[in-house]
C-alpha cells in the first residue's frame, strides 16, 4: 500500500484507519507479531488504541497518514473493516471500490487499478 500511496499521493488522498486490534496478545495471537516484538493487548481505552496505532505505524514503517477509530469501533463496523479492508471513496463521498476482507481477501493492485480508472474518468470530465 505504501508504494501505491507514494505513486499517487499527488492525485488522491490516502488515509489508514486503525480499528480494533486484529491479533491482540490477549486474543488470537500471530506468531509473526511475536517474532518482531509486537505484543498489543486489545485496547479498552482510546488512549491505549492511540499507543497501539503508533506502535503499528512504527513497526510497519507506514507512509500513509493514519487516523484512529473510536473505542466503540464505529468506523470499523460501518465499513466492515475487520480485520482490514481497502476502499476507494470518490470526491462525492461514495464508495467507488471495496475490496474483500484482508489480508487474504484483497489485492492492493486491484484497488490501485480502480483508483487510476476513477482518476482518469475525473480528468476526462
Amino acid at each position: 500500500m505504501d508504494k501505491i500511496h507514494l505513486r499517487l499521493k499527488d492525485r488522491a488522498e490516502f488515509i489508514a484507519v486503525y480499528i480494533k486490534e486484529a491479533h491482540p496478545s490477549d486474543g488470537w495471537k500471530m506468531s509473526g507479531n511475536e517474532r518482531v516484538g509486537i505484543r498489543i493487548k486489545q485496547p479498552e481505552l482510546f488512549e491505549d488504541r492511540v499507543k497501539a496505532a503508533a506502535q503499528c505505524c512504527g513497526a510497519l514503517e507506514m507512509t500513509i497518514p493514519m487516523v484512529i477509530d473510536s473505542i466503540d469501533n464505529r468506523v470499523g463496523e460501518a465499513y466492515s473493516g475487520f480485520p482490514d479492508r481497502l476502499y476507494v471513496i470518490d470526491r462525492e463521498g461514495r464508495i467507488a471500490f471495496k475490496s474483500g476482507r484482508g489480508p487474504f481477501g484483497f489485492i492492493p493492485a486491484e484497488m490501485e487499478q480502480e483508483l487510476i480508472l476513477l482518476l482518469m474518468d475525473e480528468a476526462s470530465q
